[in-house]
């Protein structure tokens, strides 16, 4: 009984919104309102509906454009070594995490070069693990 109540309901809703569409239609179609039926492209991407400019052409060298990957070589070298504070390490599981810029890494007892605490600085490199990066070569900073 209550699913044919919410039934009609429904049906009801949707007949109101039906006609309330086609009033708005109506009025719309009385008043000569159109939507934007055509849009441009200006020389930044976006859409506008004004035509260009023809008299505002920008000149493109073709040696700026790059369709491709750059090359290796053109890329900037960044470092690889980083540094952070140990913000956790347990020497009987072997394994532990280091903060850098918010960003915690995990560590584990294999990719120490020298012994760490919870709270020491370290240098280390970022590698991939199996659930994600990790830090490798880890080392206590110097003084």
């Amino acid at each position: 009984m209550a699913d044919s109540f919410n039934k009609k309901d429904r049906e009801k809703k949707k007949r109101k919104k039906q006609k309330e569409k086609a009033e708005r239609k109506r009025l719309r179609k009385e008043e000569g309102i159109k939507g934007e039926e055509f849009m441009y492209v200006d020389e930044n991407g976006n859409l506008t509906s004004a035509p260009p400019d023809p008299l505002k052409k920008q000149e493109v060298n073709i040696e700026d454009i790059f369709v491709s990957v750059p090359k290796k070589e053109d890329l900037e070298e960044e470092s690889k070594e980083r540094e952070g504070i140990v913000k956790f390490f347990n020497n009987d599981k072997g394994y532990g995490f280091i903060m850098e810029k918010g960003t915690s890494y995990f560590v584990h007892a294999d990719n120490l070069l020298d012994p760490i605490r919870d709270n020491d600085k370290v240098t280390f490199e970022i590698g991939n693990g199996p659930k994600g990066p990790i830090a490798t070569g880890v080392r206590l900073l110097k003084k």
